[in-house]
């Protein structure tokens, strides 16, 4: 029997304020999801070759990220898919040492990218020498984890539909489901 196993990614730079968002979602996330079974969660900092082997070997992957929207400060996005495809595209430009592009070019090759896959981008309003973010990117953390929260159990419901054996991978924190799901 095959568990999917999943990887939430987040991406950043923790000394650049607002571009550090993916880390600091990332953070809320095992903060509100401890223990979650077949869940890694990895810190990519701003990125590197070396994550490319965790990409290949998940069948789901969530990636938080700061990402240029084109909208206020704050704002969170989530893209699915080749949605998500398109916008890296799009946006070749990365501040990282590889882009996310790249990691996903080289999991195309070897003919492992993940079939579910998603970004949660966050647009950041200043990247300058700082360790917190900014206002507007602190409060939409909670947001962007919720949603990761909801993707997640979206991509169990539709496993265990196809494989029954698979239902329960995820737990449900529902104390933080009940008080931040309003």
């Amino acid at each position: 029997m095959k568990f999917c196993k999943t990887l939430l990614l987040g991406i950043g730079n923790t000394l650049l304020t607002d571009e550090g968002a993916g880390v600091h979602a990332l953070n809320l996330f095992e903060l509100y999801h401890p223990d979650t079974p077949n869940l890694t969660c990895i810190d990519g900092g701003t990125l590197s070759f070396t994550l490319a082997a965790y990409i290949e070997d998940c069948d789901n992957l969530v990636v938080f990220d700061a990402a240029e929207l084109n909208a206020p400060a704050g704002t969170v996005k989530t893209m699915v898919g080749e949605e998500m495809d398109a916008f890296l595209g799009a946006s070749r430009r990365s501040p990282h040492e590889v882009g996310l592009l790249d990691l996903f070019d080289i999991a195309r090759l070897t003919g492992s990218l993940p079939e579910n896959r998603a970004l949660i981008g966050i647009q950041p309003g200043k990247m300058d020498w700082g360790m917190s973010p900014t206002q507007p990117v602190s409060q939409a953390l909670d947001p962007a984890v919720r949603e990761a929260w909801q993707i997640l159990t979206s991509w169990q419901q539709l496993a265990a539909t196809q494989n029954p054996a698979s239902a329960g991978l995820l737990h449900t924190n529902e104390t933080y489901i009940a008080e931040n799901d309003r």
